[in-house]
């Protein structure tokens, strides 16, 4: 007796020997084909069986379809070759153990797990990631939709931790209707990509503060919209000498230390993610414990920091540098200031230093890109750093307090030649990033997803698409250009 196994994906059969001719031995053990076509590797399952013609083949049957709905076992003898029961199409039964909720199957498709782009099939029920393992083991279940991607990628979702605004929308603004601005710019984002972000408040006086967070509370995604993890305030407490665009008669310092300024300031911190502040000011270490006992980011930018300044910031709490190069010292070989934390020797055990990069050809010199991530390239996150004017023509718009005006892909204050953040889409810092560094396909998306879910703490829920984590997640072609947009297993976008 022999005994078929064929997948319709790898387009060829495997065949199935006995083992012995005594009693029924099954012996199922996984095998990894090449199908030259897809120029990928699947992993298909080969069953050995011995018995009679109808046990072995029924039994080897319904143990081989567990493994994988594209299944059936054939059955050849004398009389020909026939269908064994129980196998056809992958049809196999569900207890619904678990959940009654429906599964969708993307098939034909190149997932980025584990660092790497791999042949596989993603599985989605309740806004999660599936195992298929547990799925075919435990339930004896099946997908109730497939997805053909059509041979494209699956990246998770991105992830932009710093964006001011965008579509004639400032996040620094007290509008009628603040909750409505972060709306519009959430639902414009879903077309690049961008399926969770941090709302950015620019240096603004107290009463902004008061008004604004308040409204800005964290919130799931979804068809309306991208996912708010929480509000960046970037200001008051930085440098003057390099306060870039933001307004200098509303920086603050910290006279008193610790909570008191910033509740002062900010009026409460129940809705922040990050604070970006300049490590230099007299009393700020009081302040970074404080935030980062809170459980919020600490950020060093618009400084004026030596190296030593910076690392005493990382040992007090602070994991993150707002976007690097920028509003900061320039590198010197004597001392490298907040730029020397990439390579530094006195960051505690365990913790990783991730910075910021505006990978928008602007402001950043390919060069100088490829000069951090080759020298720390698991801490590099990808950041828009985009305002008002992100999605609008060319003319004069607001960032916060100051005025700016967009001249081509620049954004100045008006009047200046100082840079005021970018108009530049995540998906746009993605493919310059890609282009300019030489990076892989999987560095380049990991860099506005993974690693941003690493530097908030949210990696177990967002930027990966291990199991159990959220289904935010999008589809690019081999230009990585975003295709599709999809939170909690559903689409909420398509080109």
């Amino acid at each position: 007796m022999e005994l078929f196994l064929w997948r319709r994906q790898a387009r060829h059969e495997l065949r199935c020997t006995p083992v012995s001719p005594r009693g029924l031995q099954l012996n199922v053990s996984p095998v990894t084909t090449t199908t030259t076509s897809h120029r990928r590797s699947e992993r298909v399952y080969v069953g050995h069986a011995s018995s009679s013609a109808d046990s072995a083949r029924d039994t080897l049957c319904s143990i081989l379809t567990s493994y994988r709905t594209q299944a059936r076992v054939l059955h050849q003898s004398k009389k020909g070759v026939s269908e064994c029961s129980g196998g056809i199409s992958g049809e196999m039964p569900s207890n619904k153990s678990v959940s009654d909720a429906p599964i969708t199957q993307f098939v034909n498709c190149r997932i980025l797990k584990n660092h790497k782009l791999q042949w596989e099939d993603l599985w989605v029920r309740e806004g999660k990631i599936l195992n298929p393992e547990k799925l075919f083991f435990d339930e004896k279940g099946f997908a109730d939709h497939k997805v053909d991607c059509g041979s494209k990628i699956i990246a998770p979702g991105f992830i932009d931790v710093q964006i001011n605004g965008g579509y004639g929308i400032d996040f620094s603004q007290a509008s009628s209707d603040i909750r409505g601005g972060v709306a519009l710019v959430a639902k414009k984002i879903l077309e690049h990509g961008v399926t969770s972000f941090c709302p950015t408040l620019v240096t603004s006086p107290p009463d902004i503060y008061h008004k604004v967070i308040p409204e800005l509370r964290a919130q799931d995604g979804g068809p309306e919209g991208a996912g708010v993890l929480g509000i960046h305030l970037e200001g008051p407490f930085i440098s003057e000498e390099k306060r870039g665009a933001h307004p200098p008669k509303f920086l603050r310092t910290f006279k008193a230390g610790g909570v008191a300024d910033l509740m002062e300031t900010y009026g409460h911190l129940d809705n922040v993610a990050m604070v970006t502040l300049a490590p230099e000011l007299p009393n700020s270490a009081a302040a970074i414990r404080e935030l980062s006992g809170r459980g919020i980011t600490v950020s060093l930018g618009h400084s004026m920091a030596d190296l030593s300044q910076a690392e005493e910031a990382v040992q007090n709490g602070a994991t993150f540098i707002t976007h690097l190069f920028n509003a900061m010292l320039p590198f010197h070989h004597r001392d490298p200031g907040i730029v020397g934390l990439l390579t530094s020797d006195h960051i505690p055990p365990g913790q990783t230093v991730y910075y910021g990069m505006i990978a928008d050809g602007i402001h950043t010199h390919p060069a100088a890109l490829r000069i951090a991530h080759r020298a720390h390239p698991a801490g590099l996150v990808l950041v828009t750093d985009a305002v008002t004017a992100m999605g609008l023509p060319p003319g004069r718009h607001t960032l916060g307090q100051q005025q700016i005006d967009i001249q081509g892909l620049h954004a100045y204050v008006a009047g200046t030649t100082t840079l005021s953040g970018s108009i530049a889409t995540m998906d746009m810092c993605v493919r310059h990033f890609r282009e300019v560094s030489g990076c892989t396909v999987e560095a380049a998306l990991e860099a506005a997803s993974l690693h941003p879910a690493q530097l908030l703490g949210i990696s177990h829920r967002k930027g990966t698409l291990e199991y159990g984590t959220d289904a935010d997640f999008i589809v690019l072609d081999d230009t990585l250009t975003v295709r599709e947009t999809y939170i909690a297993g559903q689409q909420v976008w398509r080109k």
